[in-house]
């Protein structure tokens, strides 16, 4: 019997456009294989199946759909929501809740990685290089001269938990310090301010199992813009994802272990993207992005393609490794 699996797409977010474009991606991968793939759109509380032109409700009480007199029920639920509530672990403990599979990183793991501030934290504590950093918190007074005192100019102004640079700035004055706050105040209520790094971009995509893992290329990352913003992430041709980077063989390594070391410490599951920049022969950590882009311009597929898979492998390992690991908790 075919099992039935849930791409849950939409949320509550600026990312709402991205998150349908991945959502897509992974409806077209996922054609022609043992699943019965349904799309399921949230969007607040409206959370409604789309399939032929219609809409059919969601019962969240045991997350079924009642579909032509014939109540579906879900094998796995296959999360693509960028952004609250998929990537904030509040998708994640309604599945918890539920018993029901998931293809992402857990309750704990997922609320930690989207807190920008948290995870720098938590990770320097192995050891592992970050940038110099500000918090400051909506309602609370702040200096601007202290927070350059600390990160320097030119230096980012970033909501702490989004992305897709969503409101975002690169600061090069201190009279621009204040509105880039502002700005960044629009999509959370934590803003980080952070030193900048010149050097290399670099991420990495990966995914382990209790068997295997699978480590993908870097991808180095040149925008065309001021930074990797929204409009050079997501226009064609304003910037360049170069897969495999064009750096050394030691430093590939170098990246891919130091991407499956932070998987582990974060306690990561399903397919997840770790960013980074190389300056002064270090990588510092940037950030996790545990539920990346799945759009036709999104960097992750280049990857696992360079890597010589196809998307719909790694889906299916993503699927099956949830599948397993739920069975085995609920034993």
């Amino acid at each position: 019997m075919k099992k039935n699996i849930a791409i849950l797409a939409g949320g509550n977010s600026s990312e709402f456009p991205v998150s349908m474009n991945s959502a897509k991606t992974l409806e077209d991968s996922l054609k022609n294989t043992d699943y019965n793939v349904y799309k399921i759109i949230l969007k607040g509380n409206s959370w409604k199946l789309h399939m032929n032109n219609e809409e059919f409700e969601v019962n969240k009480n045991d997350f079924s759909v009642n579909l032509e007199n014939e109540k579906i029920a879900f094998d796995c639920a296959l999360i693509i929501i960028h952004g609250t509530p998929g990537e904030n672990g509040l998708l994640q403990g309604y599945f918890e809740t539920l018993g029901i599979p998931y293809s992402t990183c857990g309750v704990l793991s997922s609320s930690l990685t989207f807190n920008k501030i948290f995870s720098k934290n938590y990770i320097g504590r192995y050891g592992i290089a970050v940038s110099k950093f500000k918090m400051i918190s909506k309602g609370i007074p702040y200096s601007t001269d202290e927070i350059l005192k600390e990160t320097g100019l030119p230096c980012f102004v970033k909501p702490n938990r989004g992305g897709s640079s969503f409101g975002i700035t690169k600061v090069f004055e201190e009279k621009e310090l204040k509105p880039a706050i502002e700005k960044a105040f629009e999509e959370d209520h934590e803003v980080l301010v952070e030193e900048f790094l010149e050097g290399t971009e670099l991420t990495c995509g990966l995914i382990k199992t209790d068997d295997k893992e699978y480590i993908f290329p870097s991808t180095e990352i040149v925008s065309k813009n001021e930074f990797f913003d929204y409009e050079a992430k997501y226009t064609k041709g304003m910037a360049d994802e170069i897969t495999p980077a064009r750096i050394s063989e030691e430093l590939e390594k170098e990246v891919q272990q130091l991407s499956s070391k932070i998987y582990d410490i974060f306690d990561c599951r399903g397919i997840v993207r770790i960013d980074y920049i190389y300056t002064k022969g270090q990588l510092y950590f940037m950030e996790v992005n545990t539920i990346p882009g799945m759009s036709a311009a999104s960097i992750v597929p280049q990857q696992i393609e360079a890597a010589g898979y196809s998307l719909q492998e790694i889906l299916v390992i993503a699927i099956e490794d949830a599948i397993k690991n739920n069975q085995k908790e609920g034993a």
